[in-house]
């Protein structure tokens, strides 16, 4: 399903009068530089192609022959296209001298034996070139330093094409690509993919690049390298059959999403992807919900907020196309060589904007101005461990497949975030906001009796766990008013176990406030005594052990106390309100 949703991407790419993508025996490839040559062959210079400033350059994508460059130690030239080493026979501080120059030999010779066949005046100008090329003349150009192993071109001085674009020669190209379909060498099967019979690809190339944390030089997510993996006697990929040319088509496909940084958002380790089986605006910023970069066009990025907003109030924004468009989202995780699908999710807009605004108001919690009013999947992740690194593969894919089909959020989630809580004693907006999510969507799901937990301050909610969060924020902001500037407070010192074990610490507690209130002025202290005996009003005993979900309500409730205090803050200062008391 996955291969067959990638191959109906790239022909809907390929029908798309504007689309980049590579046709079959091309590739899209990062060509950092160009050896300009004059009609003789001489070498005129090297042309930098590469745009922006210090190591921040960026190497143009361009159309290419052939398919990337293949990996492993043997020696490969491509045509018309290599790094320094073949084309030039140079490689910055070269461990390996006599391979550089095997490679320039093999990119040389390749090239003059097709010289007769191809016969254009500009391809025999790059023949000349090798020919009387001499690899020591390579010092002579410092900016190969700094290119270092970046692909580089020919052009021919006076000319704007290169070489490889001349018409004559990319006829040539085409034409070795018709004999290759039509033989009869390869395998025939019934691919798997179209269902239609033809030769079978024996690897699928391109290999995929710009997964995180893979092989740079590129991997696969069908592969099989060991004689165990194998059966009825076919070997590597032949165990799959696909045709070469769906495998081709999926692999570009993928690669096109996975260089598109609109299509493509990273996940905890999960590099994830997403498409429309047609063109929708959903693509453009689906990425921007999940994490992405805000854009910097400001008349982009209020358009994004008022679309976000329209589907927080469970509206469907009617610019997102067709609610019945099949939407396709695919999260990709490292595997050495391979590539492992973390999740796949085959929805449709209607109902991906559905689990969207339902995910949303799950999270909605009262917050400053200052911090978003939509949380990303990473700023969620992020919030479970002390360092991203350690955040666990598994828990990307199980979130997103929450978010992405309405279904409860991974336990594990709420247990890292509560053991975040206890460890640093941190209650901030990113953190709380999921923890209710968490909750809200227990309680739904399942059912449960207890009541969904509102976004602000619920006074007249009952539940034990919640009331002895609130009544931990009071005792705390009544510390707080008696001792101004104090560095530590109880929550630095017994929230972990008031949140686990209040009956072993409250009565402590509460002695101790009595310390406290005797600090405060009247007109304070009677202000905190009836706020404090409004909560306990609502307890009959302190419970012995609070579980994993009275946990959770225990930090809520404590959040949402003292977000009530910061908002009785704004609305009138503190004197005028004791003096109304």
């Amino acid at each position: 399903m996955i291969l067959q949703a990638l191959n109906n991407y790239y022909e809907r790419l390929a029908s798309e009068p504007d689309s980049d993508i590579a046709p079959a025996g091309f590739s899209r490839q990062k060509i950092s530089y160009a050896a300009v040559l004059d009609p003789d062959g001489s070498l005129h210079g090297i042309e930098d192609l590469r745009t922006g400033d210090g190591k921040k350059k960026v190497a143009p994508s361009l159309l290419v022959c052939g398919d990337s460059k293949p990996s492993g130690s043997g020696i490969n030239p491509c045509f018309l296209w290599d790094n320094p080493a073949y084309m030039l026979g140079f490689k910055p501080d070269d461990p390996k001298p006599e391979r550089t120059r095997q490679a320039f030999e093999a990119f040389r010779q390749r090239h003059l034996e097709l010289e007769q066949t191809i016969q254009d005046p500009q391809f025999s100008a790059v023949c000349r070139f090798l020919e009387k090329w001499d690899p020591a003349q390579s010092v002579e150009h410092p900016g190969l330093v700094e290119i270092g192993t970046g692909f580089g071109l020919f052009r021919i001085r006076g000319k704007s094409q290169f070489v490889h674009e001349v018409d004559s020669v990319r006829q040539w190209w085409r034409d070795q690509l018709q004999q290759a379909t039509t033989s009869t060498e390869g395998e025939l099967g019934q691919c798997l993919v179209t269902g239609r019979k033809a030769p079978i690809a024996r690897l699928h190339d391109p290999k995929i690049k710009g997964v995180s944390g893979a092989q740079s030089s590129g991997a696969a997510i069908v592969s099989f390298n060991l004689d165990a993996f194998e059966s009825y006697g076919k070997e590597q990929s032949r165990n799959a059959p696909v045709s070469e040319t769906a495998a081709f088509q999926y692999c570009t496909a993928l690669n096109s999403l996975l260089a598109d940084r609109s299509r493509r958002v990273q996940i905890g380790d999960a590099t994830t992807v997403f498409w429309t089986e047609k063109p929708t605006p959903m693509e453009n910023i689906f990425g921007l919900v999940l994490g992405n970069p805000p854009p910097e066009d400001e008349g982009l990025l209020n358009k994004l907020q008022n679309i976000l907003h329209l589907i927080a109030q469970g509206k469907y924004p009617a610019e997102l196309g067709d609610k019945e468009t099949p939407f396709y989202i695919l999260g990709l995780s490292p595997n050495a060589a391979r590539i492992s699908v973390r999740f796949w999710r085959v929805s449709s807009l209607g109902e991906i904007v559905a689990n969207l605004q339902q995910h949303f108001v799950d999270l909605s919690l009262q917050h400053r101005e200052s911090e978003p009013d939509f949380i990303s999947p990473w700023q969620i992740l992020r919030e479970t461990v002390r360092d991203s690194k350690d955040i666990p593969p598994q828990l990307s894919g199980a979130l997103m497949r929450s978010i992405l089909s309405g279904q409860a959020y991974p336990q594990m989630l709420l247990a890292a975030l509560i053991r975040r809580v206890r460890a640093d004693r941190e209650l901030r907006y990113l953190r709380v906001a999921p923890i209710k999510a968490c909750l809200n969507r227990q309680f739904r799901l399942n059912s449960s009796p207890i009541q969904e937990i509102a976004m602000a301050l619920d006074t007249n909610r009952e539940d034990v766990a919640y009331c002895l969060g609130r009544l931990f924020a009071e005792l705390e902001k009544t510390q707080e008013d008696a001792l101004p500037g104090i560095n530590d407070t109880i929550k630095d010192r017994y929230f972990g176990s008031a949140s686990a074990t209040p009956a072993a610490v409250f009565p402590r507690l509460i002695r101790l406030s009595q310390h406290h209130l005797g600090k405060l002025e009247k007109g304070k202290r009677l202000f905190h005594e009836k706020r404090f005996q409004e909560i306990v009003g609502k307890l009959q005993k302190f419970p012995g052990h609070l579980n994993l979900q009275d946990q959770g309500l225990f930090a809520i409730g404590y959040y949402h106390q003292r977000q009530d205090f910061f908002i009785r803050k704004e609305k009138a200062e503190p004197d005028a309100l004791f003096a109304v008391i």
